[in-house]
């Protein structure tokens, strides 16, 4: 299982990553609202990459109506610039519906030449999702970081072997919980965790099979949050490795 490392943006720190990337080439998954000239840069050093459209993250900060067509063009161009082989379809079924969806999934598709990685939702229906993983190599479930499976998680393991069953892999968008990767066999996942030691001030540990935390002793805070976020990248990286032959 491959897991990718998301929410890389703020910690970049202007080139402060750029010799544990090069070295342990992580797989990483970046938003298109994010990326800028650093991740143009690295995306040839990573060992996998991943491209998210950033939509919602978009809207929430457009302040006024957003022009999709628009956005869809200019993702399309920094998919097509930099070659990337793995991109997300604007992920925007709760906002314009899933025929917008699809719509904008059309444009990217014509314009890079490459099939984007479809993402389902329950709205779109099971049999949708079926059919998705007749026609896509690589499917996802979205709607976990919005908690849109909250209380019907034990289904998920369904639609991971029905994408298996039809030659498609499979990967969990925001899905986190390590306790539960080695019984729901996604291909891929990619999560925001590392970063919470970031944010909290304590730092995890590969223990050899899964990430620990340390939190800092009663009394004291981590001081250097870029020290630390560069550790807990390291060492998340250990543990990606260790994933992609063990899960």
């Amino acid at each position: 299982m491959q897991v990718y490392l998301a929410g890389v943006w703020p910690w970049r720190n202007g080139g402060g990553y750029d010799k544990s990337v090069t070295e342990l080439r992580p797989y990483i998954l970046e938003s298109f609202y994010y990326a800028d000239q650093d991740t143009e840069r690295l995306i040839p050093y990573f060992g996998d990459f991943l491209l998210d459209s950033g939509a919602f993250t978009f809207m929430q900060n457009a302040g006024s109506a957003v022009n999709w067509d628009d956005y869809a063009h200019k993702y399309a161009a920094f998919v097509v610039r930099n070659n990337v082989k793995k991109y997300i379809e604007l992920d925007l079924d709760y906002i314009i519906g899933c025929d917008g969806a699809r719509r904008l999934r059309s444009i990217l598709e014509e314009e890079t030449g490459r099939k984007a990685i479809p993402v389902w939702h329950p709205i779109r229906g099971k049999n949708n999702f079926l059919e998705m993983c007749e026609e896509y190599e690589y499917v996802a479930l979205g709607g976990i970081v919005g908690k849109k499976w909250q209380g019907t998680e034990q289904y998920m393991p369904w639609f991971i072997s029905e994408a298996h069953k039809r030659g498609a892999k499979i990967h969990g968008l925001g899905f986190t919980k390590l306790q539960k990767l080695p019984y729901y066999h996604f291909d891929s996942v990619d999560s925001t965790a590392w970063t919470t030691g970031n944010r909290f001030g304590y730092l995890y540990f590969f223990n050899g099979k899964t990430m620990v935390k340390k939190d800092a002793p009663k009394g004291y805070r981590i001081g250097d949050s870029r020290a630390a976020a560069l550790h807990n990248f390291t060492e998340w990286i250990k543990f990606q490795k260790w994933a992609d032959v063990h899960l």
